[in-house]
């Protein structure tokens, strides 16, 4: 069995403190194998950096991914070019910089599959994510049994039709982008496991990872703020998926969210 822990959306750099405090703790109390994290609010709360990225991956996680906010830092296009270990979601048009899934083995030499793919329900219009989906699938045959899917997504109902499009052919669909973890986890009859939100790593005492006077302050004037991450208690929010390197089915998926103290 594989033991995968999926982290939600890490935001700012409270989401960076706990993720690098519980991580290596979780990790080693869960035996766990690989690591995912959702990156894309880890620069301040929108945008992603090279030295914020390589950050995260030093503290353990094995390849983040992101979505439409990935591209609030400018300095991050040329890193996507080069490197393995952070994906942009897979639907955006031919020539963008950067690659949408890869595949990397865990410790044990287990290959696994990861899959980054963005919603358009309430969000830009893309590519197809499902046609993306099936087409990175279909070329994963013979590379890796395990594929997770990230589908960075805004509406539920999207997110639960791409469930059932892909299910019994990847090992779990996990939703990302609303921050707020959803209660429906499950795994189908198929072996795939699903959940539409894993919810958000970042300050507790706060509206989806930013303070709350700067969002409220937003909605009430429909007129742009400036967001800046919360502060106080933290979180670590996502799942926890168990998987057959055999089948790529997964036996169990498990919600995780740990606390700590400022």
């Amino acid at each position: 069995m594989v033991r995968i822990l999926f982290i939600g959306d890490i935001v700012g750099k409270p989401g960076r403190l706990v993720t690098k405090a519980l991580l290596p703790q979780l990790v080693g109390s869960r035996q766990i194998d690989f690591v995912i994290a959702n990156a894309e609010n880890a620069a301040g709360v929108a945008g992603l950096t090279p030295q914020v990225a390589e950050e995260l991956l030093e503290t353990g996680i094995d390849v983040l991914t992101t979505g439409n906010h990935v591209w609030r830092k400018k300095q991050i296009e040329s890193y996507l070019r080069d490197t393995t270990r952070v994906l942009r979601p897979a639907n955006y048009p031919d020539g963008v910089v950067g690659r949408g899934h890869t595949v990397l083995k865990t410790a044990g030499g287990i290959e696994v599959g990861i899959i980054n793919l963005e919603g358009r329900v309430f969000m830009r219009p893309l590519e197809c994510p499902f046609k993306a989906g099936n087409e990175i699938i279909n070329g994963l045959a013979g590379k890796a049994t395990i594929i997770i899917v990230d589908f960075h997504a805004e509406a539920t109902s999207e997110k639960q039709a791409l469930g059932w499009y892909l299910d019994g052919r990847v090992s779990a669909i996990v939703g990302t982008h609303t921050h707020v973890q959803t209660a429906d986890e499950q795994v189908r009859l198929s072996g795939t496991a699903y959940i539409t939100d894993v919810g958000m790593t970042g300050a507790t005492d706060s509206i989806i990872g930013i303070k709350k006077e700067e969002a409220i302050a937003q909605l009430i004037t429909q007129t742009p703020q400036k967001f800046t991450p919360a502060k106080g208690d933290r979180q670590l929010q996502g799942v926890l998926l168990d998987v057959s390197p055999e089948t790529g089915h997964t036996q169990e998926i498990e919600r995780i969210c740990r606390t700590m103290d400022d």
